[in-house]
């Protein structure tokens, strides 16, 4: 396929060295999605752009090329980087890392972007699990594998907010024990009505979230949860 842009809205997902002087970035685009892209000469010398391409920073960027690696042109600032460190940082390569392993190439999902950009944000301004399982969440329901949280998957009922549930990732919530995540109905409820601020809620709902995304995952871990665990603990976390 023939690929080309002119200044496209980007953030810098991942980036790795190739041969002995470029390197590949992954990068996701408003409107083109998730594309790869090789940077010609950028760890020759101080080079500007490879200095740009940095994860958490709005770029624009213009590429062109033919089949799955494009060819990096222009890339300019668009903007303040976010400016994440510490635990912020660590989250924000968990969110690059689950964009990278679970969207493919090539496919636009414009509104993903703006909620990809919306927990960068919110990581700057306050980081913590509600972003992340805010995160995690809408990017199952842009890639079309949305959890069912309102309905028990084994009666077709309303989820009630005082009951318990065994949360089957293949079928939904459900009372009767199915070895799966149990979740307090409150927590399923919460997450589906986007009110993640009950710490208690957020505590439930990570092995949950964990079930879900490991359903597209596959086998291979997560580079981003090594460096979790290797951090010191503050109680936060992916």
């Amino acid at each position: 396929m023939t690929d080309r842009a002119a200044l496209e809205p980007v953030f810098v997902l991942h980036r790795r060295p190739w041969g002995n002087t470029s390197l590949i970035v992954e990068l996701f685009s408003r409107h083109q999605g998730r594309l790869g892209a090789v940077v010609r000469g950028a760890r020759r010398g101080r080079s500007p752009r490879a200095a740009l391409l940095q994860p958490f920073h709005p770029l624009l960027a213009s590429w062109s090329g033919q089949g799955d690696l494009a060819t990096l042109g222009t890339v300019e600032a668009a903007g303040r980087g976010l400016g994440l460190a510490g635990e912020a940082s660590l989250m924000g390569l968990y969110l690059n890392e689950l964009t990278v392993r679970l969207t493919h190439r090539h496919d636009p999902h414009e509104a993903l972007f703006d909620d990809y950009l919306a927990a960068l944000a919110g990581l700057a301004e306050t980081p913590g699990e509600a972003v992340l399982r805010r995160y995690e969440y809408r990017l199952l329901i842009h890639l079309g594998y949305a959890p069912p949280l309102t309905v028990e998957a084994d009666t077709g009922a309303d989820v009630q907010p005082g009951a318990e549930y065994w949360y089957h990732p293949g079928q939904g919530p459900r009372r009767i024990a199915s070895g799966g995540p149990r979740v307090p109905g409150a927590a399923l409820l919460a997450l589906a009505a986007d009110d993640l601020d009950d710490p208690d809620h957020l505590r439930a709902l990570k092995p949950l979230m964990r079930a879900l995304l490991a359903e597209h995952l596959g086998d291979r871990p997560l580079a981003s949860r090594e460096l979790f665990r290797r951090r010191p603990q503050t109680g936060e976390g992916e």
